[in-house]
């Protein structure tokens, strides 16, 4: 197993349900505030990522997403469900960290994508 980058261990978890937002506070000092919308349409995913970059699919229809649960997955990430039912994202520690760090580009390139590919955020 591969550890993760040095200070991307995180040192509290907070899901905040009705906020629609997943929080994390890392050893680094980093702290994020990553919006359910944000996780679910950059889920690592295979059904979202696809197996190359080629394959990422723009999933629309996503804006009132809500996490319910967040279950760890040994001690390298957490699986986040979502009411939609979609569960199958495994997110690494790294790749939450970058999220956050990476936010406001990552999300414009989600609003761009939308835009173009004619899709809504709202179902």
């Amino acid at each position: 197993m591969t550890e993760p980058e040095s200070g991307h261990w995180p040192v509290e978890i907070r899901a905040k349900r009705a906020e629609r937002l997943l929080e994390i506070d890392f050893e680094d000092g980093t702290s994020v505030s990553l919006p359910a919308e944000l996780l679910r349409v950059e889920s690592p995913s295979a059904e979202v990522q696809g197996h190359t970059p080629s394959q990422k699919v723009t999933v629309g229809g996503k804006r009132n997403v809500a996490i319910t649960a967040v279950q760890a997955v040994g001690n390298y990430a957490v699986r986040i469900v979502f009411d939609d039912g979609h569960d199958t994202g495994i997110y690494s520690w790294s790749y939450l960290h970058k999220l956050g760090r990476e936010k406001e580009s990552i999300w414009q390139a989600y609003l761009d994508a939308v835009e173009r590919q004619g899709l809504s955020r709202d179902r």
